[in-house]
């Protein structure tokens, strides 16, 4: 026997009766799994274990001089007496009966194992402490995990408007939740607590079933601010004007869509006036209808088909609630601008109908009827008699033009059939019904794009420059998808311009460098202010002729803007649509010319031979160096000399600057440039 008898019987005593059964039923289970033995003889030993109950629990048993030295587990029942459990018992009684030495017994003389003895308990009891338990007792853990419900109370003051919420938990019996901030703190410590003789068990996320664990949530993400606020304030302490009360939950605007959401779809005892019923948490919506009746030739009146001051509308953060006897509703935000508001426009002003005459109808049918179409529902009325007052659909005109000051007019037509008319003139006496919401809508859309209303012309009139760009290049096209746009052949000439050059001439005549800009399509004497614009890295200039011109992204700008400030160019030379510059310039001019796309460049011979003949590629084929230098310059400076030699070709001036290193003070290198 590889434990000595003594130890053993020891050990099951101090273990009780009942662990002592429960180890046997361990080991004989094969639920024992040793891990690692140090090993004397039977009187001096250690051995680590792995003991799977409910969980895996990992214990340590050390014997010395047939004495128990240290025994722990990482099981609640060893915590809470730290005596022999029926984990460590059933590792001994494993390791005991092993008829034969186990292969991973480590063999140690008892000094060397002494040697480190404290030193090890430390370790184990730290070790152990920052395993996370499960349970005291496997039986009750294993009866009551998972299947830990939580029911909720609602309880709605109707004098105060506030709602809250109580809590119970429980399997078969109900037991409720007294103090919350408790309840939380033994959540986070993973307490073990008894409610009852039918409800104990360890606080883990684990002991509840899946459909009450977002409840679990909810009540641990309020719990814990009425734990806190009430811990570090007086007895008189306010959250949003309530007391923070340890038995319940005051739900405020967010707390009621966040509770919604989990209960939505059941039914939940809800308490109200005393009397405690059952309502379910609907997405459906509310029948919420009114009738429109005529009540005599000439009198309507617009009654609600519910008792509209026996249901009570409630407020969260993002959605309104209406409740009842039997439901509580979570409307939409459609139900909520339609449907709900008429409501709440009876309940404000205590109504319970509303009266019209038949000249109201019109304004009925064209601004309440299409909102709340859905919650009207129209009695003892002829199609034919609701034709005369229900409007048909606008159509809207526009005409766009430039006035003499060049602003922008537009001119507005409101259409109903074979009626067209200007919605600017008041004094009209029309006498057929309008959607006069779709009218406001329209006009709005003037107003929005920055025209302002021309009284006398009685038309819209767009004065500011930026606002005429951006109605040209971006605002037409929602006016156009909306609207019937029709334009005047003064409007259409006045669009955004993309300036082109046609065509572009260069050659070299007379020693000098000649640009021919005559195919510019703008007026080269507006070109000033143009690139003055441009430099101020604006969107647009416009023209005298009260044309726009596009300044973003423009090549054809841009090569302008680098021709004339590239080489000192002044405008007054544009005008007459040739520039002549030194021939020196040709390279540069070469370069922006590449950046030009779609135009048409013409290069006379002697242009082109320039730019040929200054290619670097031919610099070495077609300049020699004389023989009398050609061993004595190094190579840099045999480049330095046929650069100089390739400008005086093309009459070009050049200048060897001191730090090149070409040695440019050698008389010979002088004499033969």
């Amino acid at each position: 026997m590889l434990v000595n008898q003594k130890v053993l019987e020891n050990l099951c005593k101090d273990a009780g009766e009942k662990r002592t059964q429960k180890a046997r039923a361990y080991k004989a289970c094969g639920r024992v799994e040793i891990t690692n033995i140090e090993y004397e003889n039977s009187k001096n030993f250690e051995v680590s274990a792995i003991v799977v109950g409910t969980e895996a629990y990992k214990t340590y048993v050390s014997v010395r001089d047939g004495e128990i030295e240290d025994i722990t587990c990482s099981c609640q029942d060893y915590y809470n007496h730290y005596g022999v459990c029926k984990h460590t018992l059933a590792s001994i009684m494993a390791f005991s009966e092993d008829t034969s030495r186990p292969k991973n017994v480590i063999s140690k003389s008892a000094n060397q194992t002494n040697k480190y003895r404290n030193f090890k308990q430390i370790v184990n009891t730290f070790y152990n402490e920052e395993i996370e338990e499960i349970d005291q007792d496997e039986e009750i853990a294993l009866k009551n995990k998972g299947t830990i419900k939580i029911e909720p109370k609602i309880i709605y003051d109707k004098f105060s408007g506030d709602m809250k919420v109580e809590f119970k938990i429980g399997t078969k019996k109900m037991y409720k939740i007294k103090d919350l901030s408790e309840f939380y703190t033994r959540m986070l410590e993973k307490e073990f607590y008894k409610y009852g003789e039918k409800l104990q068990f360890v606080h883990i996320k684990e002991m509840f079933e899946e459909d009450s664990k977002p409840l679990l949530d909810f009540i641990l993400q309020y719990a814990e601010i009425i734990k806190y606020a009430n811990s570090n304030s007086n007895s008189n302490y306010r959250y949003y004007g309530k007391a923070l009360s340890e038995t319940s939950l005051i739900l405020g605007n967010s707390g009621i869509d966040d509770l919604f959401e989990i209960l939505k779809g059941k039914k939940v005892a809800f308490q109200k006036d005393y009397n405690t019923e059952e309502i379910e948490f609907t997405e459906e919506q509310p029948k919420i209808e009114f009738k429109l009746k005529k009540t005599n030739n000439q009198q309507y009146a617009i009654i609600p088909t519910i008792d509209i001051f026996n249901v009570t509308i409630m407020k969260g953060k993002n959605y309104k609630y209406v409740l009842d006897r039997k439901k509580l509703y979570r409307c939409t935000k459609e139900f909520e601008k339609t449907n709900l508001k008429l409501l709440e426009l009876f309940r404000q002003n205590y109504m319970t109908e509303v009266l019209l005459g038949k000249e109201e109808l019109n304004d009925l049918f064209s601004i309440i009827i299409p909102k709340v179409k859905k919650a009207i529902i129209i009695e003892n009325m002829s199609e034919e008699e609701i034709k005369q007052y229900k409007p048909k659909e606008l159509e809207v005109k526009v005409y766009l033009d430039f006035d003499e000051q060049d602003f922008l007019t537009a001119e507005v037509k409101f259409v109903y059939d074979e009626n067209e008319f200007n919605p600017l003139n008041e004094k009209l006496n029309l006498n057929f019904p309008r959607n006069r919401i779709q009218e406001t809508k329209a006009l709005n859309v003037f107003r929005k794009t920055g025209f302002m209303f021309d009284s006398k012309n009685l038309r819209f009139i767009l004065p500011d420059n930026d606002k005429i760009y951006e109605f040209l290049t971006e605002d037409i096209h929602y006016y156009t998808q909306r609207f019937e746009v029709l334009a005047t052949e003064k409007f259409k000439s006045k669009q955004i311009r993309q300036p082109k050059i046609g065509s572009l001439g260069v050659k070299v005549e007379n020693n000098l460098l000649e640009i021919d800009l005559k195919n510019i399509d703008i007026d080269v004497k507006e070109l000033e202010e143009i690139m003055a614009k441009y430099a101020l890295k604006k969107k647009y200039h416009r023209l005298k002729d009260g044309s726009f011109i596009d300044l973003k992204g423009n090549k054809e700008i841009e090569f302008l803007d680098k021709l004339v400030t590239g080489m000192d160019i002044d405008y007054k030379e544009l005008e007459s649509g040739k520039v002549r510059l030194p021939v020196n310039r040709s390279l540069y001019l070469n370069q922006l010319l590449k950046g030009i796309k779609g135009t048409e460049i013409i290069k006379n011979a002697e242009y082109r031979e320039i730019v040929n003949g200054l290619n670097k590629e031919q610099l070495g084929e077609e300049i020699k160096v004389p023989e009398n230098l050609e061993s004595i310059l190094r190579y840099y400076q045999k480049t330095g000399f046929k650069w100089l030699k390739i400008l005086d070709n093309y009459r070009f001036g050049g200048i060897l600057a001191d730090d090149m290193g070409l040695r440019k003070n050698d008389s010979n290198i002088i004499c033969h440039c």
